[in-house]
């Protein structure tokens, strides 16, 4: 016996309650691109999406999905905080910021390829930063006084756009990181 998938029982539930895709949205507040996505398979909600939709379409969350383990999302979400949060140990111990994330996608890569992905992109966004923060403190001998803005400058992106995406990875899962070099190079 084939076991029912989130896509498929979300599909299920939501036509036997009469709704069509926005109405579900308008209930839930989920995006209709998002509840497309889902019950297409494109996409693998988080436990927060799933507990909207099954408020909307009030029912229980386990009539959506059977969780092997509950308590994984939790993990999961710990993980990707700590991924994306530890590099702001560089702001006290030199390197840290992709030592740390080296060191925790090194053991945690294998596990699960969201954690490959995030730690990759990490890695590459801090090694990048620390380059161009190095870069930019060689000015002195080019422009001096003024490799202080260009350091600052350098500093105060990278410290930006860690902050965004620790938020955005605990809210959506998403990430973005501009101007890293790939060091580390995606699997494909």
């Amino acid at each position: 016996m084939k076991q029912q998938t989130l896509k498929d029982n979300l599909l299920y539930q939501r036509k036997l309650k009469g709704y069509s895709q926005e109405e579900l949205s308008h209930k839930t507040t989920v995006a209709v691109r998002t509840i497309q996505r889902i019950e297409k398979g494109e996409v693998q909600p988080h436990l927060q999406t799933v507990k909207l939709l099954a408020a909307g379409l009030d029912i229980d969350v386990s009539d959506l999905m059977v969780l092997e383990n509950p308590k994984e999302e939790t993990i999961k979400r710990k993980w990707m905080l700590l991924i994306h949060g530890v590099p702001f140990f560089g702001l006290i111990i030199p390197l840290a910021n992709v030592l740390f994330p080296l060191f925790i996608w090194i053991s945690k890569a294998e596990d699960n390829s969201i954690y490959d992905r995030h730690g990759r992109a990490v890695i590459n966004f801090h090694g990048t930063m620390n380059l161009l923060f190095m870069l930019s403190l060689l000015l002195f001998y080019v422009i001096p006084g003024y490799n202080f803005f260009v350091s600052g400058i350098v500093f105060l992106f990278g410290l930006v756009i860690s902050i965004k995406n620790v938020l955005s990875t605990l809210n959506s899962g998403s990430f973005w990181y501009p101007l890293s070099i790939p060091f580390l190079k995606p699997k494909h």
